[in-house]
């Protein structure tokens, strides 16, 4: 037998032990003619409820006969696991809760020859249910024990059996209530560059695809046919359906594309184009042709998203990013199209073609602004009149450059004043500190989106005059094919990992997927991965942080709901209805996506 902690070969096994005792107490009790018997209920119930172990005088020792003094061996045992030797614990008996006469701490009479038939279980856990039963059942009488005793029980001296531990109604209550599921996460128009599934089960079955089964995913994608996924997959490996699937949810449209350069992200992608071959930075006949094909190409998304075949395209630029959404999309009526981020410059050329827009973000801000200040101003009319008149007079001022003051004083020739350029920039310094921010996003609504088209078409600025992306025409972005489009395919791939948790290491299962991600393809990925992974996985979402405010809320008051069809745009239905909805998340992308019991959480 494996020697205890705190035990010397010298002594003997506690079961001989507790045997001698026995055989002692029965030879003691035949020659003293009865002297161990009970003399009295009182004194019967002392000894079986308290028996307290010392190395002095017995208990019992002032009755007839004595007590026999002996070192207790096993005095130091406890004293290896835990410091205090005697750790008072209230525990209950079986036969408490029937008898009122049963013995209390202070050491109460009970019942003549009622014995207790309380089970032996470790010091820690008789005091979590001592705990538990002295708060839920105050009906019962607890009965006083030292740990040292639990080493003198005679029949259940190392049986541990544990005896269930009863728990509050009140604890059950709680636990009983089910928080109700949701099934659906709000749309995320920015563009993510990764994304990292992890789950318990495993990813397997989403890699290294049969020839057959790629073949028919690319068929399905161009031919916008879905599939029905079981809800419940017992072995995804050998599911046809869903290998098929996966292949047709990595599959998006680009242009241009050119092998040896990765053409997403743009904006802040100088590193990735450095060193290498750009045959056309230096040839201006090859630019002019890849601006060329790139103007039919973006003529043809038009065109496709105007007559509802195309459900939306991204126009990635090396100085901003452009998102046009059809009809129906996003809460909207009409066709819209959002930038960001934007300057100066960009808008004044914007305005002096006749592109009206409007900046959401500054508008919300300046409504929340006039909410707030509602109580305020109509307390003060007067003084409001009064700072009119006062703007009226600066604006006057403004006319002439606000130095009319230096004409009366006649040294208007002495004193240099400043360019009407630096006058101008004065004026709009509000506007210039939007410059590349959020707060700068533009949007576009309505036939101003057409116009909008020409302007990119035509707009010089538009494709970077040096550096490394100098001569490159932006990239197209598109779930559909259109004119010039080249089909690209995100990469994927499965890595199973160790994760470190409290017992000690746990296999996790993840899958990473890397590209120019699209809402449309995450909605996808999320909807196939519900059933194969058996509805529990955990996902975070790497953001292309200049589209993360393409989220902006753009619906407005007037806009009613009207049922748009876009069956024919190559989505999934539930794609559909889930990028029909107004978009609440804002300026703040999804961070994270957690789906537990097929219910979502997410953080954004």
């Amino acid at each position: 037998m494996s020697q205890q902690a705190g035990y010397s070969p010298s002594f003997k096994r506690p079961a001989e032990i507790l045997r001698m005792r026995r055989k002692r107490a029965r030879s003691e009790g035949v020659s003293s003619g009865g002297r161990g018997a009970i003399s009295s209920p009182c004194e019967s119930a002392s000894i079986s409820a308290v028996r307290p172990f010392s190395t002095g005088p017995l208990f019992g020792q002032g009755r007839s006969g004595g007590g026999v003094k002996r070192r207790n061996p096993f005095a130091s045992i406890e004293n290896t696991f835990s410091s205090p030797a005697k750790k008072k614990v209230f525990i209950y008996s079986d036969d408490d809760a029937d008898s009122s006469d049963s013995v209390k701490p202070g050491g109460s009479a009970g019942v003549e020859g009622e014995k207790s038939t309380t089970r032996t279980l470790p010091f820690s856990e008789r005091l979590l249910q001592a705990e538990e039963l002295s708060k839920d059942v105050p009906g019962k009488k607890p009965t006083s024990l030292s740990e040292d005793d639990s080493l003198f029980e005679d029949e259940d001296l190392f049986q541990e059996e544990r005896t269930p531990m009863l728990k509050s109604p009140q604890a059950g209550a709680v636990t009983s209530i089910a928080a109700p599921a949701c099934v659906e996460y709000p749309a995320d128009w920015s563009l993510k560059t990764r994304l990292l599934f992890t789950s318990l089960l495993p990813f397997s079955w989403a890699v290294q695809p049969r020839a057959t089964e790629e073949a028919q995913g690319l068929t399905q994608h161009c031919r916008g046919q879905y599939t029905t996924i079981p809800q419940s997959i017992q072995d995804p490996r050998t599911s046809a359906e869903l290998r098929c699937g996966f292949q047709q949810c990595l599959q998006f449209w680009q242009h241009p594309s050119l092998s040896w350069l990765s053409l997403f992200p743009r904006i802040g992608a100088e590193r990735s184009f450095t060193g290498k071959n750009v045959p056309w930075a230096q040839d201006m006949a090859l630019q002019q042709s890849l601006m060329s094909e790139w103007s039919v190409s973006l003529s043809s998304l038009y065109s496709l998203l105007k007559a509802r075949l195309c459900p939306y395209f991204y126009v990635c630029s090396y100085q901003f990013t452009a998102l046009f959404r059809a009809s129906g999309l996003a809460g909207n009526s009409n066709i819209t199209a959002l930038l960001t981020p934007t300057t100066r410059g960009l808008r004044e050329a914007m305005k002096a073609d006749g592109i009206e827009f409007t900046l959401p973000l500054l508008e919300e801000r300046r409504k929340s602004k006039e909410q707030g200040s509602t109580t305020h101003n109509q307390e003060t009319d007067g003084e409001e009149e009064e700072t009119q008149s006062e703007a009226s007079d600066k604006e006057d001022d403004d006319d002439d450059g606000g130095f009319s003051w230096l004409t009366e004083m006649g040294v208007q020739d002495k004193i240099k004043k400043p360019d009407n350029i630096s006058i101008k920039l004065h004026k709009e310094r509000n506007s210039v500190c939007l410059d590349h921010k959020p707060e700068s996003v533009v949007c576009v609504s309505g036939t101003h989106t057409f116009t909008l088209i020409n302007f990119l078409i035509n707009c010089k600025s538009l494709v970077a005059g040096a550096g490394s992306q100098a001569g490159l025409p932006p990239t197209l972005l598109a779930p559909t094919a259109f004119r010039g489009a080249t089909l690209h395919s995100l990469k994927a791939r499965s890595v199973n990992v160790k994760t470190q948790v409290r017992a000690g290491y746990q296999d996790v299962c993840s899958l990473e997927v890397t590209g120019p991600i699209m809402p449309h393809s995450l909605h996808a990925l999320t909807s196939l991965l519900r059933p194969a992974q058996r509805g529990g996985f955990s996902t975070a979402l790497y953001t292309h942080e200049p589209t993360a405010v393409l989220n902006t809320h753009t619906t407005t008051r007037e806009q009613t709901k009207q049922a748009v069809e876009l069956d024919g745009c190559g989505l999934h239905p539930s794609t559909i209805q889930q990028l029909q909805e107004p978009s609440t998340l804002g300026r703040s992308p999804l961070r994270q996506l957690h789906l537990n019991n097929y219910s979502y959480t997410w953080k954004s």
